[in-house]
């Protein structure tokens, strides 16, 4: 039991504060851009980030996945990790592929439909058009950290994502201040952390003893749907909040114009960080799970998921009572131009929508616990709840009959509704134990 507690710390310490660094890309991003372009360019990236997390919720779909198939291979002894590795990279560079023609040809038209005027047609096509260029390092760079996570060495990609994200700090501002290269330089700088994250990650190669590693080997079919399968729910997990901010994005921009659509994105960087967390929480348990479902351990399990909830819980409380006591503050850092509406809505936004994490948090470490057993299925319903069946719908009946008010709030209900489903369909059936049978299906 102290060996699983000690586990777990490290686990999900070390990958809580690589998440953080993570989510710095957008951040900084977003500081920058506010106090070179003030709301246009606040507009402009927020459009973007729903490609943005879309790109990265393909790369940890296969990342993810590819690592799973590869742990459960390890712990059978059967010697698979590098068939997965090499496997998970085919599956990258398909998708990258697609992601850079749509990149070429295809900018102006996503742009416009993401919400874009002609007011901030441009900085978005050229935002959007930079980040899916990129594409293939940050796919890359998440099946990297996922495998290298999952080879026992968390450690080397924590470093690997807080250095790149700092990198990205500063070459934001390089670029975009001394060398006015505007809001391409924002871009480029995002693209260019991946790239120093994976030459950081190449140290985990000079280790005498390594799991996986680039050889010749067969692409496999089977081998291929089984890494998408178990990444699916990690896709869908981001695609929930994709397809969240552009829900968000459409009907604000109905209701509040692009200064709202402005206002939002304040709301949803300082999200991208409450996000960020729980991910990290969940990304940690995965290995853990993962080697405890292996291994048939149900009392481990058991261990594993309440550790996780209390902490998903802690976690919520702590980050709404730092939105209530510095939300003033937080949003005066993306509002560079002083704009009273921008401060109004994001004020309010910010104190409603917040609510959402208690619920949010609990979901999303539901799904990689049940990712990391198998029970792809489950985890599957659930992520798309998130991200369609019950969220659109919450979204658009709210903002119909409480406008702004029914937008922020829209969130936290939407999450509530998945929780109580979680409750009743996984957590009430196994109440006091955790039967691995009722998860896999047996």
């Amino acid at each position: 039991m102290k060996k699983l507690r000690l586990d777990f710390l490290k686990y999900t310490s070390l990958n809580v504060l690589a998440m953080v660094g993570v989510s710095l890309y957008i951040l900084a991003d977003t500081y920058f851009i506010s106090k070179a372009l003030g709301a246009i360019g606040l507009a402009a990236l927020n459009f973007c980030i729903v490609i943005f997390t879309l790109i990265q919720g393909v790369g940890l779909m296969i990342g993810i996945g590819g690592a799973i198939d590869f742990s459960i291979g390890d712990s059978e002894r059967s010697n698979l990790g590098n068939k997965s590795f090499v496997n998970a990279l085919f599956i990258g560079s398909l998708f990258s592929v697609i992601f850079i023609l749509l990149g070429v040809f295809f900018s102006t038209q996503i742009s416009l439909f993401l919400g874009a005027d002609e007011l901030i047609l441009s900085p978005t096509k050229t935002y959007l058009t930079t980040i899916l260029g990129f594409s293939p390092f940050f796919i890359l760079n998440n099946i990297g950290l996922a495998f290298v996570r999952n080879d026992k060495n968390p450690r080397l990609t924590m470093t690997a994502m807080i250095v790149s994200s700092f990198s990205n700090i500063i070459l934001d501002y390089v670029f975009m201040f001394p060398l006015s290269m505007g809001i391409f330089g924002a871009a480029f700088a995002t693209g260019l952390s991946p790239i120093i994250s994976l030459c950081i990650l190449t140290f985990h190669f000079r280790r005498n003893s390594i799991g996986f590693h680039l050889c010749k080997c067969r692409i496999e079919i089977k081998r291929l749907i089984r890494i998408i399968t178990l990444g699916l729910p990690s896709f869908v997990t981001e695609l929930a909040s994709s397809i969240t901010l552009f829900t968000f994005n459409i009907v604000i921009l109905r209701i509040a114009g692009n200064v709202g659509v402005a206002a939002y994105s304040a709301i949803a960087n300082v999200a991208t960080i409450a996000t960020a967390l729980f991910t990290g929480l969940a990304q940690g348990i995965q290995p853990l799970a993962g080697n405890y479902f292996a291994n048939s351990d149900k009392g481990g399990l058991r261990t594993i998921l309440k550790y996780s909830l209390i902490t998903s819980f802690f976690l919520s409380i702590t980050i709404y009572f730092i939105i209530l006591v510095f939300s003033d503050n937080i949003i005066l850092i993306f509002n560079s131009e002083n704009n009273e509406a921008l401060a109004r809505i994001a004020g309010v936004g910010l104190k409603i929508y917040f609510t959402g994490f208690i619920f949010a948090g609990i979901n999303i470490v539901i799904i990689s616990f049940l990712s990391a057993i198998s029970n792809t299925v489950n985890a599957m319903v659930i992520s798309i709840l998130r991200s369609s069946i019950i969220l659109i719908p919450t979204i658009l009946f709210m903002s119909f009959f409480f406008k702004a008010y029914g937008i922020w709030a829209s969130f936290m209900v939407a999450e509530l509704l998945v929780t109580i489903f979680t409750y009743l369909t996984h957590i009430y059936r196994s109440r006091e134990n955790i039967q691995l049978d009722t998860y896999t299906g047996g």
